[in-house]
């Protein structure tokens, strides 16, 4: 029986315990509840106080962005609002200038109308003048009908010409206005007319001597000397009365040079025979291929080309001991170069096809006596042949019109090559010619009626007329100055161009007394 009770009360205890550890857990689990909730209750505050402060921070921010809009936007208006004043005080500006400018040609249409009357009047009175002035010539008793038309005819005859002076004013006018426009073809066409080609070889050069004895010793036993020369040389010696001095003669320069150098190193070393001639020989012509080389290779750095052929170098330098009526030639291709190639830039045209053009134009003149044919031609095939441009070639196979011009710079070319040679100074001119050529200006000029004195000046490259004002108006000089000219043209033949001037002087004079 106590068994029994001590396990019921055991029992009974353990459950009274378990149920005061349920109770105890639930109350412990409740407090750890309230815990989490007051925890839980702190984070909601917070995270509401923070997103109450980015609320407001993002509030801010808009408020701030909606005004920098606002004020863009009135920036924007004011902006607007200047732009249009502006172009609305543009506008009235504009509106003012037009209705000057209308009432301005309304001023010039009354002003023209006002005018065209007094024309009108004055061409009636003009009219009514004509008429009474042939009615007087009908009624003189002194003139016949013949005279009087005689008369008229003239009368009829200057109005002519003074309106056909009009018109040619007219017409000059018109042609300055195009100038800018036809500038190019202008310049290309009417500088090839500034001179023609004259060519005239010079074959002889003077070797001094020391002595009247020395043309004995060049001789030589017999004539043994001097027939080695000419043979070894290839020139003639002419052995003349010509105190001190003995002449080369020969038609290639660069024989003729090289006689003169060897000889004159004979002459200088006293010993002369022929094995001595043949020693000299050889020495100058060595100085004389080193000349060239170097001539050639010199006119090759003025002109700004490097890479020509060895052989074209060789042809230019043997240019420097050919002249052509008293011009050097190589010097003469040089200055056609640049000549060429200032030509070429102010047209706008290949320079550097100019200038090669030009300082090659006359490579033919140096083997002309060894090849047949037109210089041109020649320096056009030597040139193809070592690999000059087409574009060269026909540029100096055109100088002289043998064939026809390609391009712009052949045409350059060929006035550059006249503009060298026509020049003051570059090609003699025997001063009986030159006086002559002046003689023929002036008497031309005097020839013409109203004129009263003329003078030629500047080398006859300018003739001045000085007319009487009371013969020749203004009209008159203009067609004077064009009859004069023509009639030069017709009549004289010269290089370059000559400027035609006529002066028509009125002078009024009074004394006080």
């Amino acid at each position: 029986m106590s068994l029994t009770l001590a396990i019921i009360i055991a029992l009974v205890l353990a459950l009274i315990g378990l149920i005061g550890g349920v109770l105890l857990g639930y109350k412990w689990k409740q407090r750890q509840d309230a815990r989490d909730l007051a925890s839980a209750r702190q984070q909601a505050e917070a995270l509401i106080v923070e997103a109450q402060e980015k609320a407001r921070i993002i509030e801010l921010e808009a408020k701030d962005a909606a005004l920098a809009i606002r004020n863009e936007a009135e920036a924007e208006v004011m902006r607007r609002r200047r732009e249009i004043s502006r172009l609305e005080e543009r506008a009235q500006r504009r509106l003012e200038q037009l209705d000057a400018r209308s009432e301005a040609l309304e001023q010039r249409e009354r002003r023209l109308n006002q005018r065209q009357s007094q024309i009108d009047k004055r061409f009636a009175e003009l009219e009514k003048a004509e008429a009474e002035y042939q009615a007087e010539l009908q009624r003189i008793a002194a003139m016949t009908q013949e005279e009087a038309r005689e008369e008229l005819i003239r009368r009829a005859e200057a109005m002519a010409r003074s309106d056909m002076a009009k018109v040619i004013r007219q017409v000059e006018m018109e042609i300055a206005e195009m100038a800018d426009r036809k500038a190019r073809e202008v310049v290309t066409l009417a500088i090839e007319r500034l001179a023609s080609d004259i060519v005239a070889e010079s074959t002889v050069t003077s070797v001094p001597l020391p002595n009247e004895e020395m043309k004995g010793r060049i001789i030589g036993r017999q004539g043994r000397n001097i027939r080695t020369i000419e043979n070894i040389t290839g020139v003639d010696l002419v052995v003349d009365d010509t105190p001190e001095a003995i002449i080369i003669s020969s038609h290639d320069p660069v024989r003729r040079e090289v006689a003169r150098i060897m000889l004159t190193k004979l002459v200088q070393d006293g010993r002369i025979h022929p094995a001595r001639v043949e020693k000299e020989l050889e020495k100058a012509q060595e100085e004389v291929e080193r000349a060239i080389r170097e001539a050639g290779e010199e006119a090759a750095f003025q002109t700004g080309f490097t890479g020509l052929h060895p052989e074209i170098l060789k042809l230019i330098g043997r240019l420097k001991y050919r002249t052509s009526y008293g011009q050097n030639q190589y010097y003469h291709a040089i200055e056609t170069s640049h000549l060429a190639g200032l030509l070429a830039a102010e047209l706008h045209g290949d320079v550097a096809a100019a200038k090669m053009g030009g300082l090659l134009h006359d490579l033919g003149k140096a083997v002309s006596h060894e090849i047949e044919g037109p210089h041109a031609l020649v320096g056009a095939e030597i040139a193809r042949r070592y690999g000059v441009p087409e574009k060269v070639v026909n540029i100096i196979a055109s100088h002289h019109g043998e064939v026809e011009p390609q391009s712009l710079e052949a045409i350059l070319v060929a006035a550059a090559d006249a503009i060298s040679g026509a020049r003051p100074g570059a090609r003699r001119e025997s001063l009986e010619s030159y006086v002559k050529r002046l003689t023929a200006l002036e008497e031309i000029a005097s020839s013409f009626s109203g004129v009263q004195q003329a003078f030629a000046i500047q080398a006859g490259r300018e003739v001045r007329i000085i007319v009487r004002p009371e013969v020749i108006d203004d009209y008159g000089a203009m067609m004077l100055a064009r009859n004069i000219a023509k009639k030069i043209e017709e009549s004289l033949e010269y290089p370059g161009q000559i400027k035609i001037t006529v002066i028509r002087e009125t002078r009024a004079v009074e004394h006080a007394k």
